[in-house]
């Protein structure tokens, strides 16, 4: 299996799907290719009260409703093929990933429902690193998704997002989403535990993500690559963790009265398990990159930079001898008006209760409720809404 789904089960839910990190090794010549992926469907029940989550981060009023879908969780359905050789002492290989969704919600009609997240090579050898050269998950805030529970699961965005590919997690109510992109990257080896990235990746058009009529702003076109990266230290043992720190760097151009500017971001995060215990903690900050995906409301009307924050904590425990890991977490993440707008703010806040229970070595039940507030405190709107999902994910 590749090293993000690898490194996503790890980072997870270790206990539940730790068996599940070996995809289907065939050999090829020179070649050796690793196929592995992910299925997973919820049936999701999802009551909306008041004013209704947008997927950038709006609320719009809907007043009261019911919706239940079938779907795929925060995970989409994944098949990836890798390849590694050995070649003139370096180290090859590639990744390429196909991501199509488990949720129909049109007679007659299938959608899109269809993503390629990853399309990448590598080089390098175990004594400098190597590099990487296409489209994977970006670097900044990469750990915080990595480490959310509901990655095997479903959190928020199930009664919104019928037909996606995807639903939300904590994704904007907790952390930033680190997204797929194109991108060149180095990464260090790993020094008794310390390792770290550096990359360009393809700069985010603003205009791709529309004004939306609670956050405002204009778009806004970025013509120059970000500068993203992130350093971490691993440990083992008894008392095992990790720590990271990352960051991001994106000029934008034209912010509505004809200058430029440069949204900054940056993040810490801890992750520690001992005797079957997990706890998680994360904040992250930024200037210009708006809230949920990157550059949503980032900028007011004006042009001027929103400051924004995200954070979440988060506890596990693995029940010894049946492998059922429950967990709880909570999240936050506000994006600042100026004091020209009124000085107040928008956030979403989420809590999370979930068990995931390892049926097989590949394959784990699950069992959540998701329980999400949205407030525009300049607009006095405020939208809740309680998700119930129960499903199953496979590994192979």
């Amino acid at each position: 299996m590749n090293n993000t789904i690898k490194l996503a089960v790890a980072s997870a839910l270790l206990a539940a799907a730790s068996s599940a990190n070996a995809g289907i090794m065939i050999p090829a010549g020179d070649w050796t290719l690793d196929i592995g992926g992910v299925v997973n469907a919820y049936y999701t029940s999802t009551r909306v009260t008041g004013d209704a989550v947008d997927l950038r981060g709006g609320i719009s009023s809907t007043g009261t409703k019911t919706v239940s879908n079938i779907t795929t969780g925060l995970l989409p359905n994944y098949l990836s093929v890798s390849g590694k050789t050995r070649q003139n002492d370096l180290d090859v290989g590639f990744t390429i990933s196909i991501n199509p969704g488990a949720s129909t919600n049109g007679s007659g009609y299938q959608g899109s429902q269809q993503e390629n997240r990853q399309a990448f090579l590598t080089f390098g050898d175990a004594s400098w690193g190597s590099i990487k050269l296409g489209k994977d998950l970006g670097i900044y805030a990469s750990d915080a998704i990595l480490n959310d529970m509901t990655l095997l699961g479903v959190g928020s965005g199930a009664g919104s997002l019928a037909g996606n590919t995807t639903t939300l997690g904590r994704i904007g109510s907790g952390f930033m989403y680190a997204d797929w992109k194109s991108q060149v990257a180095y990464s260090s080896p790993n020094w008794n535990g310390f390792s770290f990235t550096v990359g360009l990746t393809q700069a985010w058009d603003p205009r791709a993500v529309t004004s939306n009529a609670v956050l405002g702003g204009f778009p806004r076109g970025g013509s120059q690559p970000a500068y993203e990266g992130k350093a971490s230290y691993a440990w083992a043992g008894d008392f095992a963790g990790k720590v990271w720190v990352s960051g991001l760097s994106q000029n934008v151009e034209d912010t509505g009265l004809g200058q430029d500017d440069r949204a900054n971001a940056w993040d810490i995060g801890a992750t520690v398990n001992v005797a079957g215990f997990g706890l998680t903690g994360y904040y992250g900050q930024g200037e210009g990159t708006g809230t949920g995906v990157l550059f949503a409301g980032g900028y007011d009307a004006a042009g001027k930079a929103r400051d924004s924050d995200d954070w979440y904590l988060q506890g596990t425990y693995t029940i010894p001898g049946v492998g059922t890991k429950l967990g709880v977490s909570y999240g936050e993440s506000t994006l600042d008006f100026n004091n020209s707008e009124g000085g107040s703010d928008f956030s979403n806040r989420m809590w999370t209760v979930g068990a995931y229970h390892p049926l097989t070595k590949h394959l784990n039940l699950v069992a959540e409720y998701s329980d999400v507030k949205s407030e525009d405190n300049n607009a006095n709107l405020e939208g809740k809404s309680k998700t119930v999902s129960l499903g199953a994910i496979l590994f192979f």
